[in-house]
């Protein structure tokens, strides 16, 4: 197979790969979609995706996208999301690279494409024959003799977008990574003042009276406090984006016991065949059997099967069955049965021909048999002749254990294909050889064994419970009906209460969502919640997984703070223990030294001997800023505070000490730990600070 052809391969899982790092590491790793400009405002183009800062996001180079590494179904909707985000910041931060005049120059993208961190060493073409390790020299002759000449557009386009310009990124990545680290500093005297701080010890005495000892339903907040307080707290609360609000009722569309019937009925005409058949393969095989036949030996330890004990009750050649397992029915064959170790050791060296392709789910071809096995036979011949295993394996394994030697500790005989099973448990300690798998050939040699007990090879016919026409059009009809009789919010309860639902909420519901908290995978319903106005009623139910919804709108909540109904279960706490504070101090704190309060709240005066500044752990009571900095206060020493509104009680604390522990914190350790959580700092919040200043359209619900 050609180079270009393995790139073709390749291309769409390398840059899945390259998309997920970077919105990990924050600066983008893939190509800008789109240019300047783009034809005008979404209205006038409906190629435009979006816009950052006035740079379009292009509709159809954003589904090629999708369409290369996204995938089907869930996979692409979580996608479409990840994309987009990567998408926007990738434009935010090309501004940054312009202002600051980074470039990737050609000697440094040569370094980067053919160093130590090449991402052609992904392309199988260019490893070496004989060791099976990456030859920087054949990615480069290849690049400079093939690639470069080529007028294949369609290649150069996956060979830029999966390799060169993910290229150019990290190197810009680097370099803007290393202004922001160069530029951090941090002062003489804030290491002193953190080591004093982290070196800090108190020992305090206090009064304290929980808020959970007033009853919550002794404190009645109204919706006036609730927005009173958001108010005052408004940056909290805000929300930057319109959301929406509904109420629904779903209608179970799931199998019934006549569909459960029909699946044991169908099992029971399949066993008397199983019980005849000598090619169990081929027959579970010919079944479409949800579970695909193991041709090996699994310890009886290791067997998952809830029916286990009855399985290996029957004589070899019997069935069982068929019974119930999770959301399907089984019928299992005792196929054979022996007596084999629990567990094996082994240490090997793969030589890969096939790998599981990380986002199809399937096994792609690396490597030629031919070429596998002549490695193979070097592999051998090294060790015959007395090389060490590790330096053997190191050189030419392709398993991610080459680095310990290719050993693999005690493992049990569920854990591996067959073939690997086979030998590592059916041959004796000290047994070497070769096999083939589905993933190569394998140099193994067994280190040891543990345990013994008995070992099966079952073969099971496994069906899916899965809902019949009748059930489902039972279901969609009781909804149809539900939705044509309930033409407002009263109706619409009344109808819930007659036939005993009860309407579930869903708040916060923004436009470009694809999952609604509740029911998962829900964009059609998302789009018809965008798509109507407060009251309304979905007139066709909604197929979710399975059930059938009917659903009410029942707010919009523009942006800015949202309504008392949003904000309640997030603001009544915090009023109500403020509420309570205020009645504790009124109602129990009276007097002027602790042993006062103490009596006065019913509650002991309690002592905290080192209590620590850096780690302040309160029992009983957990982290309380207040109470810290009450505690570490020398202005009060000896003195008792003012009761104290925390945040699970009231207290009120004498300082009776505070002095520093024997042992100061390293003056460099301390630097490099505030140098860290800047850095860490700068990461975190470097976009998003950059994401709003920016001026970005988002069109993707016109589209998704």
């Amino acid at each position: 197979m050609s180079a270009i052809q393995k790139i073709r391969d390749k291309g769409a899982w390398i840059m899945f790969g390259l998309i997920a790092l970077a919105l990990i590491a924050f600066i983008l790793q893939d190509r800008s979609l789109g240019g300047k400009g783009g034809g005008g405002f979404f209205g006038g183009n409906p190629n435009v995706l979006g816009k950052v800062d006035g740079e379009v996001i292009n509709r159809d180079e954003f589904e090629a996208k999708l369409t290369m590494y996204g995938g089907s179904g869930a996979q692409r909707e979580q996608m479409i999301g990840q994309l987009w985000t990567a998408q926007v910041n990738e434009l935010l931060m090309k501004e940054q690279y312009e202002k600051l005049g980074l470039v990737c120059s050609s000697k440094e993208l040569s370094e980067a494409l053919f160093g130590d961190d090449s991402p052609f060493k992904q392309i199988p073409q260019f490893a070496d024959p004989k060791t099976g390790q990456f030859n920087a020299d054949a990615a480069k002759q290849w690049y400079n003799q093939t690639f470069k000449k080529s007028k294949d557009k369609e290649m150069i386009k996956q060979v830029y977008e999966g390799f060169i310009y993910p290229t150019i990124q990290k190197v810009l990545q680097q370099k803007y990574q290393a202004l922001l680290t160069q530029s951090i500093y941090v002062p003489k005297w804030l290491v002193e003042k953190t080591q004093t701080d982290n070196n800090a010890l108190s020992s305090v005495s206090y009064v304290y009276v929980p808020y959970t000892s007033v009853l919550d339903s002794a404190v009645k907040i109204s919706d006036d406090e609730i927005m009173n307080y958001a108010r005052k707290h408004k940056k909290e609360f805000e929300r930057d984006e319109e959301t929406r609000s509904i109420s629904y009722v779903t209608f179970d569309a799931s199998p019934s016991s006549e569909d459960s019937a029909a699946v044991v009925k169908s099992l029971n005409e399949l066993k008397p065949e199983l019980l005849k058949t000598t090619d169990v393969k081929s027959f579970v095989a010919k079944t479409a059997s949800d579970m695909p036949y193991n041709d090996g030996f699994i310890s009886r330890k290791e067997i998952k099967q809830k029916a286990i004990d009855s399985i290996a009750a029957l004589p070899v050649g019997g069935v069982y069955g068929p019974y119930i397992d999770g959301s399907e029915y089984v019928l299992a064959k005792l196929v054979a049965s022996k007596i084999m170790p629990d567990s094996a050791k082994v240490r090997h060296i793969l030589i890969a021909t096939h790998q599981l392709d990380q986002q199809s789910g399937q096994l792609v071809r690396v490597r030629e048999d031919s070429v596998a096995r002549k490695i193979m036979d070097t592999v051998e011949m090294e060790i015959k002749n007395g090389k060490p295993f590790d330096s053997v394996c190191a050189k030419f394994s392709d398993d991610g254990n080459k680095d310990k030697g290719g050993v693999y500790d005690y493992f049990t005989s569920s854990k591996m294909v067959p073939e690997f099973t086979e030998f590592s448990f059916g041959k004796p300690v000290g047994s070497k050889g070769v096999i083939k798998t589905e993933y190569g050939l394998h140099y193994v040699e067994i280190l040891g064994q543990k345990g013994s007990g008995p070992a099966y090879k079952i073969a099971y016919i496994a069906k899916a419970i899965t809902v019949s026409n009748e059930t489902d059009n039972n279901a969609q009809n009781a909804a149809l009906q539900f939705a044509a009789s309930s033409r407002n919010k009263k109706s619409f309860d009344d109808n819930a209460l007659k036939q005993n639902k009860t309407p579930l909420p869903a708040n916060e519901i923004k436009e470009n969502d694809f999952n609604i908290v509740g029911l998962g995978d829900s964009r059609k319903l998302v789009r018809w919640v965008y798509e109507h106005n407060a009251g309304d009623i979905t007139e066709q139910p909604e197929k979710i997984s399975d059930k059938y919804v009917v659903a009410i709108l029942l707010a919009v909540n523009k942006p800015g703070l949202p309504n008392v109904g949003l904000l309640r279960p997030l603001i009544e706490p915090i009023v109500r223990n403020e509420k309570k504070a205020k009645q504790i101090i009124d109602t129990k704190f009276k007097g002027n030294t602790l042993e006062e309060l103490a009596t006065s709240t019913a509650t002991p005066v309690q002592k905290i001997d080192s209590l620590s500044f850096a780690n302040p752990f309160i029992p009983g009571i957990g982290n309380d800023s207040k109470f810290t900095g009450a505690s570490f206060n020398a202005s009060i020493k000896g003195k008792v505070t003012t009761p104290i509104a925390g945040s699970s009680g009231v207290y009120a604390i004498r300082v009776e000490n505070i002095f520093a522990k024997s042992i100061a914190d390293d003056a460099n350790t301390v630097k490099q730990g505030l140098l860290q959580a800047q850095r860490m700092a700068v990461y975190r919040g470097g976009i998003d600070a950059l994401r709003k200043a920016a001026s970005i359209k988002d069109y993707r619900s016109k589209f998704f």
